[in-house]
């Protein structure tokens, strides 16, 4: 998905001899989520990137499911996850489908003893608040509030955080995550009418090589299960790199808004695709400026869509009680629209400052035991007058 990009040192033909001052070859490693038949980088370790020496016993983090089927309205309060100590085992997965899994975490501090490696899901991490830097093979790419950090899936990485206090929103994809095809040429560039372009997308910075022997653990999660997997080697032993496959930061406040005379549909709002499953992000931005135009969204029927929306930031003028954190799911099947009294209070509103993630999902999401522990149980009732 992203532009030809280049850290280090490669060969002049790939698949060819490429060595060592000392006279040994370098390991080269091709590195797709889907296989040999689209987007790839072509990685060189110091060592080969396969030595394991031992291995740990697996560990379930599956999520675990209190609600297969609904047909309400929800709203759970993110915030209300307690902080925890490691990263992963702050990570809480709150809503969940065979597409995607939404995940809420709070890591108190940086990932120190070992390296983590999805190998199932590309990450969208968003960063609520906290600041720091994701450390990987293809180098270094600080962060901070408001940040998508999109990693594909099977890379290695460590997060350093400046501080304790962090809150992130993510989404696991089962599938890749890619610019939305409507923003794209054929060619790949993103077009002009794209909400974003490519000089708003920060790609690994600092390539840092590690030529370190010893006892490296990776944390690897496949099909719900954690791995302890280590290594002879560090796994940041990579000394240059090219391709289109890696990871980079996309900042929501870089999003540029789509405005019109009268209210644009939530498509506009588009970010990302996936297989059955978009993200999109509401940004600050100027009102409708017809002169009867109401800017509060019109009610709309999910038929075919799951809406979820976190909410970051600003106020919301067509939610009541809006709070930091706070994340709604308006399932397929019922319609929804602003609160009660919402349209008659937009009416004549210049501007909003509100900052929200949304992720509408093509096949229904199940609840997860974590979700109902922080579920606000008295949304479903919030339109009532």
């Amino acid at each position: 998905m992203p532009h030809y990009y280049t850290l280090g040192n490669i060969p002049h033909k790939r698949h060819t001899q490429f060595r060592k001052p000392d006279g040994e070859l370098y390991s080269e490693q091709l590195f797709s989520t889907e296989g040999f038949s689209n987007d790839y980088s072509l990685m060189y370790h110091i060592y080969p990137p396969t030595q394991i020496i031992k291995t740990e016993s697996q560990i379930s983090m599956a999520p675990e499911v209190a609600e297969e089927k609904m047909l309400k309205h929800r709203s759970f309060e993110g915030f209300n996850v307690k902080p925890e100590k490691d990263f992963l085992q702050s990570r809480k997965p709150v809503l969940v489908n065979n597409d995607c899994h939404i995940v809420l975490a709070a890591p108190q501090q940086s990932m120190k003893d070992y390296f983590y490696k999805n190998t199932d899901a590309d990450e969208l991490i968003f960063v609520h608040e906290g600041s720091g830097v994701l450390h990987t093979m293809y180098g270094d790419m600080p962060f901070g509030y408001g940040d998508y950090l999109l990693i594909p899936r099977g890379t290695i990485y460590q997060i350093e955080f400046t501080d304790e206090h962090n809150r992130l929103f993510i989404v696991e994809s089962f599938s890749p995550i890619r610019y939305p095809k409507k923003y794209v040429s054929r060619y790949g560039q993103l077009l002009e009418h794209s909400p974003y372009c490519e000089r708003d997308i920060r790609p690994p910075q600092s390539l840092h090589t590690f030529d370190e022997k010893g006892d490296f653990l990776i944390r690897a999660k496949k099909k719900g299960v954690l791995y302890g997997l280590h290594y002879g080697t560090h796994p940041f032993d990579v000394v240059g790199w090219d391709g289109y496959c890696y990871p980079f930061a996309f900042s929501i406040h870089d999003f540029e808004p789509i405005t019109g005379r009268v209210h644009q549909p939530p498509p506009v709002h588009q970010t990302f695709e996936a297989n059955n499953f978009v993200v999109c992000s509401f940004v600050p931005r100027l009102f409708d400026y017809h002169p009867q135009a109401i800017p509060a969204p019109y009610n709309h029927s999910n038929i075919d869509s799951d809406e979820v929306i976190y909410y970051v930031d600003g106020n919301f003028m067509s939610r009541k009680n809006v709070t930091k954190g706070m994340i709604t799911l308006h399932p397929a099947g019922i319609p929804h629209g602003p609160h009660p009294g919402a349209v008659q209070k937009s009416i004549g509103a210049k501007e909003t400052k509100e900052l929200a993630v949304m992720v509408d999902t093509f096949h229904p999401l199940m609840l997860t035991k974590e979700a109902l522990d922080i579920e606000n149980a008295n949304y479903v009732m919030s339109w009532a007058e």
